[in-house]
């Protein structure tokens, strides 16, 4: 099994949004329910590989027919849900990399949550010997040029990697860019595959 081994961030490493989280953005939102987050993910990949914030939700109130009231509430309260990791995680990472592991990050992550993300985690963020973000780059997963873009910064070819992420496509995507890649179950699931 390969010594690279590239974690995506979100349902992997991050926790995603909480029910309370979900309710906060709704509630400032003034729409709620499947059209509001059809919307919202629909438009995301472009917000992903560096949209400007406000022309996102412009873009998504568009979609829903309305305008909301309070954009900055909204923007604050969105990248305030994604800012929880799962310790169990970060605890692999100081693991792997005290094993000697090279460690890379792959993740579709917004510009502005970016340095909010950095300053609360910057401890264990500074294991990883790459951070690849879809916004600096321009381009979000599934592209492939993410994959290629990441093994590059990594300073390895894709079959050298071993790429983990929750998100099924993502993972197929890698794997036609050559990487050895799992769909995340936990982080039994990676001491097993790297046992």
């Amino acid at each position: 099994m390969p010594d690279v081994i590239v974690f995506d961030l979100f349902g992997v490493i991050a926790r995603t949004q909480t029910p309370e989280a979900v309710r906060e953005i709704e509630e400032i939102a003034g729409v709620s329910g499947a059209p509001f987050w059809d919307a919202y993910w629909a438009l995301r990949p472009a917000y992903d590989a560096g949209r400007d914030a406000a022309a996102y939700w412009a873009d998504v109130a568009a979609a829903l027919g309305t305008g909301f009231p309070d954009v900055p509430a909204l923007i604050d309260a969105d990248l305030r849900s994604w800012t929880n990791v799962d310790e169990r995680m970060v605890s692999l990472v100081h693991e792997l990399a005290d094993g000697g592991r090279t460690l890379g990050l792959l993740s579709n992550i917004i510009a502005d949550l970016v340095p909010r993300f950095e300053a609360r985690h910057e401890g264990w963020l500074s294991r990883f010997d790459a951070l690849t973000y879809s916004c600096a780059i321009g381009v979000a997963k599934p592209d492939p040029r993410a994959y290629r873009i990441c093994a590059e910064r990594l300073g390895v070819e894709p079959a050298d990697v071993l790429f983990i992420d929750d998100t099924e496509r993502n993972v197929l995507a890698a794997r036609e860019t050559g990487m050895a890649a799992e769909v995340f179950t936990g982080p039994d699931q990676i001491r097993a595959l790297l046992g």
